[in-house]
């Protein structure tokens, strides 16, 4: 297959995401106007009959004082990864990129190598020897994923440090999901650990009620959201760029970002934000109060949320990053201990990948990253 590549309308683009199963919610165009201070562009791949059969959004991101740029292109391109002519995909989107002032790009596969079930990981963390989830056998493996990453390292490709849980602007490596397809609602409940249940029974007898908010209420998260960061030592995003991710995913499509709040009494206590991409929904960010914990709002705001995807006809609820570490001395323990509860699965990407276009630049630009 003769592929071409050329830039495409924001139209164009959105209409071959809206014509797939399911794509990143960082891949759809106005993930380009969420990200202000990149300049985005769309991709688009052709077929000899002039076909749109693969798309991409680029981001770039101007080296300080000069015309040069980091292209980088999250949780995509979104093409056939699994091509066995992959270079011909990828060596026409380096030279164009390359013609845009990129000295070095960057991307993320969104292709997954393994997954291990929730049985398979409690077993790890009760296991003394097991230290990483790698070190778990995988429940499932994808052996055409590790044909994607020899055809990238024989093109050039290098692969970028592991992500961690994606905080930051790194995506993460490990994810955790919940499959929904070929599921009834009774089962996916059913798949949550007693504690998991009991919980969800506890809010609900203490009368938890989780209701959406609109962009008015996004007040009301930030001030959950700030004292979630104080709490566990992150610096929070401002108001303004939840304001700006909601009016650019909701414009380009009405249901693409949710807000669900868990209120007691009146009175909110947890909040979390919700993405919509075809059948693939994410759980994005999740906040919650000091106080009031006993009635456990996170767990009944999670099985709503939960219910709406499944309600929705989605695949998969995802539940986003975790560390891949099963030691409970690691502070990301209690993120992947309170994420297997739901009975879902662990899942481990290709992970980021870097192609120097200018090496001294790119090396130049790794060292003044790694300052900051």
């Amino acid at each position: 297959m003769s592929l071409t590549l050329r830039t495409i309308s924001r139209e164009e683009h959105l209409a071959y995401i809206n014509s797939l199963p399911s794509a990143s919610h960082m891949q759809v165009p106005a993930w380009g106007d969420v990200k202000s201070a990149w300049r985005s562009e769309s991709l688009g791949w052709f077929d000899r009959v002039g076909r749109l059969v693969g798309a991409g959004l680029v981001l770039y991101r101007q080296v300080p004082r000069m015309k040069r740029y980091l292209a980088y292109l999250p949780e995509g391109p979104v093409i056939d990864w699994y091509a066995t002519n992959l270079e011909e995909w990828l060596k026409p989107m380096l030279a164009h990129l390359k013609q845009q002032g990129a000295f070095s790009v960057k991307m993320g596969p969104p292709v997954v190598i393994r997954r291990w079930d929730a049985a398979a990981i409690k077993a790890g963390i009760q296991s003394p020897d097991v230290k990483r989830l790698r070190d778990v056998q995988a429940t499932f493996i994808e052996p055409r994923a590790f044909e994607v990453s020899d055809r990238l390292r024989r093109m050039g490709w290098q692969q970028g440090e592991d992500g961690g849980a994606g905080f930051g602007d790194v995506q993460p490596r490990y994810v955790f999901q919940i499959p929904l397809r070929g599921r009834s609602l009774e089962e996916v409940h059913k798949g949550f650990n007693q504690l998991w249940r009991r919980n969800i029974k506890k809010a609900e007898k203490a009368g938890v009620e989780v209701v959406r908010g609109g962009y008015d209420q996004l007040p009301v998260w930030q001030h959950l959201y700030e004292i979630t960061a104080e709490r566990d030592h992150f610096r929070p995003r401002p108001l303004s760029y939840f304001q700006l991710m909601w009016r650019a995913l909701n414009t380009e499509d009405p249901d693409r970002m949710r807000l669900y709040i868990a209120q007691h009494e009146g009175e909110p206590v947890a909040a979390a934000t919700m993405l919509i991409v075809g059948g693939h929904v994410w759980y994005s960010y999740g906040a919650s109060a000091n106080h009031k914990r006993e009635v456990r709002p996170s767990n009944a705001m999670q099985w709503r949320m939960l219910q709406d995807a499944y309600g929705m006809g989605a695949d998969v609820y995802d539940l986003r990053g975790i560390g891949d570490s099963l030691e409970d001395s690691d502070h990301l323990f209690g993120l992947i201990q309170f994420k297997v509860g739901t009975g879902g699965e662990a899942a481990e990407y290709l992970g980021e990948w870097d192609f120097p276009l200018n090496k001294l630049l790119h090396k130049a630009f790794d060292m003044y990253m790694s300052r900051r």
